[in-house]
């Protein structure tokens, strides 16, 4: 049989609380009660309210009283971010050239452990008005090879989606499939929904799917046997993810190249650098014991995959990339797009904000090498999408013949910024070519040539996102699906 490697001092290894909570308590409070600096139900803590403030105080008095000083300072801090950055990505450019690891399981060994064997899987799906989609979601789960005595799949929905769930009801689930209607709660986010399905199962692993997804029917065979044969540090293994409709648009194909850098080049990358791996918000398989030793997912978190990845690797634990893929819908409207992206941003700043209350722990926990992944992939991938349209605008002043902007660059400040312009943005675009290239999607090279197109709608997404932080953190913005099939209608 195949034997899980046990994780010590979970939540169930001590002395009970005289009450238990309710599931729902702990799917909202668990971990700001048993974590509470691990918790993004606050924005910013008091030390980085104050250094906030001070920097926003100390910029404005200086633009007032010495403003083309100030102007420079600035430039130089954002251009030492830009080169930050650069240099992350030539560490990945790197190790993607190497050929990082992925953990591959063939047919012939995942069938080769009998059933009876397998360990028992909870698969949990969080949707919320998904009546369009829900029949196909429900197919996808049938077609999972895996023992269904061996299988549980907690279908989460809120219990105020009436359509979604009649929608589930008609198209009749096998008996491995629970429906479980979340009660209405605020914050009313998928990783409270998650929480809640994770307090009702008993799987010793755990993965979960969105409404959308199609995963490779023995992805779950497949992670079984890897985690069983992995050394047991390794707590969660992430699946590939890429796209089923990539040909719907122009946006469709640019999203496509995208996944197929992060998930196919990126991630085994960071894992070989050993830095904490962001994951996705689907299809990461994760031990149960490590699961709930971390406190579960953050509710308050709008991007939970990003976060569950940080905590992991700050508890001890690592994660790999498991060789199979789960086909999603891409985005294909540029609106619910950049809803979408701006949530996940949104998530980023609160993850890095999170993580960076005490860099001292932060910096024992994760090392020199994590706190730069965490810094440059995090941090830096909202913060550059923010600042972009400055340097855009600086630049085109520059060529135009504006010699006020010029005064802004003096020579100890104009080479690094030429370097970070000219060397950076090659970087940024051979990676992705590189990447679609190797994942077996050359045909998503014509795409990368227009990539600064795409650069544009994600610096869109990053100023909605910050806009948002300050009025609703915790405000969960609806991806629509479906819309590969409105279009196919019309």
């Amino acid at each position: 049989m195949i034997r899980l490697h046990r994780t010590q001092g979970g939540p169930g290894s001590g002395l009970l609380a005289a009450i238990e909570p309710s599931p729902l308590n702990r799917s909202v409070g668990g971990l700001r009660r048993d974590h509470p600096e691990m918790s993004a139900h606050t924005v910013l803590v008091a030390w980085q309210r104050r250094v906030l403030l001070g920097l926003v105080g100390l910029a404005t008095l200086g633009a007032a009283v010495a403003p083309a000083g100030t102007a420079i300072a600035l430039i130089a801090v954002f251009t030492a971010a830009y080169l930050f950055v650069m240099g992350y990505n030539a560490l990945l450019l790197r190790a993607t050239l190497r050929n990082p690891r992925v953990l591959c399981v063939g047919d012939e060994e995942a069938f080769a452990v009998a059933d009876r064997d397998l360990p028992r899987y909870t698969v949990m799906i969080a949707a919320y008005h998904e009546a369009a989609v829900i029949a196909r979601t429900l197919r996808s789960v049938a077609a999972l090879d895996y023992p269904r005595d061996r299988l549980e799949v907690k279908l989460l929905l809120e219990a105020d989606d009436t359509e979604t769930i009649a929608a589930a009801l008609a198209a009749q689930p096998g008996p491995e499939v629970e429906i479980v209607r979340v009660p209405v709660a605020s914050p009313r986010t998928k990783p409270k929904a998650l929480n809640y399905g994770l307090a009702l199962s008993a799987g010793e692993l755990v993965t979960v799917y969105d409404a959308e997804d199609m995963p490779e029917p023995l992805q779950l065979r497949r992670a079984a046997v890897a985690l069983a044969r992995a050394d047991e540090s390794v707590a969660c293994l992430q699946a590939q993810l890429y796209y089923h409709n990539q040909d719907q648009n122009l946006l469709t194909r640019l999203f496509a190249a995208e996944y197929a850098s992060w998930f196919a080049t990126a991630l085994p990358a960071m894992a070989e650098l050993g830095a904490p791996l962001p994951l996705g918000g689907t299809s990461m398989h994760v031990r149960r014991d490590a699961l709930e030793r971390i406190g579960g997912w953050d509710p308050h978190n709008v991007t939970e995959d990003a976060d569950l990845g940080i905590r992991l690797h700050r508890m001890g634990f690592r994660t790999e990339v498991l060789g199979s893929v789960t086909l999603e819908e891409a985005n294909s409207d540029p609106v619910n797009w950049v809803k979408q992206r701006s949530r996940w941003y949104k998530g980023y700043i609160q993850t890095w904000l999170v993580h960076m209350r005490e860099p001292r722990r932060v910096w024992r926990e994760l090392g020199g090498r994590g706190v730069a992944g965490l810094a440059a992939v995090v941090a830096g991938t909202p913060l550059l999408s923010l600042l972009n349209p400055l340097f855009w605008l600086l630049t085109a002043v520059w060529l135009v013949g504006g010699t006020a902007v010029r005064e802004l660059y003096p020579a100890w400040l104009y080479y690094p910024a030429v370097l970070s312009l000219v060397l950076g943005n090659f970087l940024a675009l051979y990676r992705i070519a590189v990447s679609v290239r190797s994942s077996g999607h050359p045909e998503l090279l014509s795409a990368v040539l227009l990539w600064p197109a795409y650069w544009v709608w994600m610096s869109v997404a990053a100023v909605r996102a910050v806009a948002q932080l300050t009025i609703s953190p915790w405000f969960w913005e609806k991806t629509v699906h479906g819309l590969e099939h409105l279009a196919g209608a019309g």
